[in-house]
């Protein structure tokens, strides 16, 4: 969804779950798809940082007064950097690599508009579930994985796909709730606490004491 001329103080994002998961934050807000590409340098905390910052800046630059929020998730090991599979083959190469290990999930959440630019990033860890290959396969034959960094949403719990998690659950989801609650705050927008809406974000280890 685009809205060139939604109010200024409404905040742009873009993809279906981060919109689900704002939602709990704010009510009104447009998104806009960025057209910034999702080349990885391998390493996943730069690469979140940078690419969250470029599509907020993006969408900005196309909608001067806007509140604009761009987010960015990388799952990335000691080796490498993991980003959306290119098709089912290479999601079933990611799954090999990191099944039954632990892995990091960076999420960069960058707000840009009137009232200046700020950036926070959640890292969190995971272990995916050591799931056989059948299992595997028919997880990517549902499509479920093909947008997702890494080849797997923790959300998809009938499968399922994460066996143990250490940091904030909506960032490895991909918006980091309580630090995108503080970075719109600061930007002058008020919001709602994310643990009204998922019960969940009231045992998070990133909300604030």
């Amino acid at each position: 969804m685009t809205s060139a001329r939604a109010p200024a103080r409404h905040p742009r994002l873009g993809l279906p779950r981060r919109r689900e998961l704002l939602a709990a934050l704010i009510d009104d807000f447009a998104v806009v798809p960025s057209d910034v590409e999702e080349l990885l340098t391998g390493d996943g905390f730069v690469d979140a940082e940078r690419l969250a910052f470029a599509k907020a800046r993006d969408i900005a630059d196309r909608h001067p007064g806007a509140t604009v929020i761009g987010s960015d998730t990388v799952v990335f090991d000691e080796e490498r950097s993991f980003g959306k599979p290119d098709d089912a083959v290479h999601a079933m190469d990611m799954w090999r690599l990191l099944r039954g290990r632990v892995h990091e999930v960076a999420t960069s959440v960058a707000v840009v508009g009137p009232a200046g630019e700020r950036q926070l990033t959640e890292v969190a860890e995971v272990e995916l579930t050591a799931l056989s290959d059948a299992q595997v396969h028919a997880y990517v034959a549902s499509g479920r994985p093909m947008d997702k960094a890494g080849g797997y949403a923790i959300q998809d719990e009938d499968v399922p796909t994460v066996a143990s998690l250490e940091g904030c659950y909506c960032a490895v989801m991909g918006l980091p709730l309580w630090a995108t609650k503080d970075l719109l705050e600061a930007s002058g927008i008020a919001c709602r606490e994310p643990s009204a809406t998922f019960p969940r974000c009231a045992e998070c280890p990133s909300r604030p004491a």
